[in-house]
């Protein structure tokens, strides 16, 4: 199966984000990709999460996901991207990443439930973490995906749980604060994700000056097949299951894990 990475420098215009991601769908499909990535956020971002965050979000049913929704029926291509979702909580969002299928119905959708309270950062303000801590797998194009986002990179419980739940590929979604050392621990912990899960991690992060950019695709060995660097585009790749099966009975740490 072919994937593409869908690298963003989204800003507060949502009709403009969508533009662009609607190129580069129309992109990724014509070089034969049955799924595109977008990063965390890809519909409104900001260089800090703020009060307007909350004033934007819409249900999963409302405009902005409709309008992915018509951008993955009309290219005939899987499409996960993050957007900004209303919350039953006074002031705060959820920072929501949706999985439309080929034909526009919603596949999957999860709400980010490590905020990015560090760096001077404060998510959790304005963003409610997702309620359910449940890992939330798909299917696509005979491939079983699984959801990240950003922060959750850190947590390497997260990445097992999706694992075991049949994820053969890690999809993680992310605007990625820039920072001392920060693009490395990018790179290293979405290698590590993959060399300890025996997956794919397909790494799609927001461009600079808001993040970092190098989007990443890590096969289950930890080599980097592909890296977008720091300007928005979008690249299109082979995953296969085949390789995540021979991998994992090369090295059979899930039947021999004792913890």
């Amino acid at each position: 199966m072919r994937i593409a990475l869908g690298q963003l420098q989204s800003g507060t215009d949502a009709r403009a984000n969508l533009a662009v991601m609607d190129r580069f769908a129309a992109q990724a499909a014509q070089d034969g990709a049955a799924l595109v990535a977008f990063p965390e956020y890809a519909t409104y971002e900001k260089k800090m999460v703020d009060a307007t965050f909350p004033e934007v979000a819409e249900p999963l049913d409302g405009p902005v996901c409709q309008e992915l929704a018509g951008i993955a029926r009309r290219h005939g291509i899987a499409l996960v991207a993050g957007v900004v979702e209303s919350a039953p909580h006074p002031g705060k969002a959820y920072n929501t990443l949706v999985a439309f299928g080929s034909d526009g119905a919603l596949l999957a959708s999860y709400r980010k439930i490590h905020l990015f309270d560090a760096q001077g950062f404060g998510e959790s303000q304005y963003i409610a973490p997702g309620p359910s801590t449940e890992p939330v797998v798909f299917a696509a194009g005979g491939v079983r995906f699984g959801l990240m986002t950003c922060y959750d990179l850190r947590f390497p419980e997260l990445a097992r749980s999706l694992s075991d739940a049949g994820a053969q590929v890690l999809l993680v979604c992310s605007a990625w604060v820039p920072g001392v050392h920060k693009t490395a621990q990018w790179l290293a912990l979405n290698t590590a994700r993959a060399i300890e899960n025996s997956v794919y991690v397909a790494a799609v992060c927001q461009a600079p000056p808001v993040s970092v950019g190098r989007s990443v695709l890590v096969d289950p060995m930890g080599a980097v097949e592909l890296d977008l660097g720091t300007d928005p585009g979008v690249r299109t790749l082979e995953v296969s299951p085949g390789t995540v099966a021979s991998v994992r009975e090369a090295f059979p740490m899930f039947r021999q894990r004792r913890l």
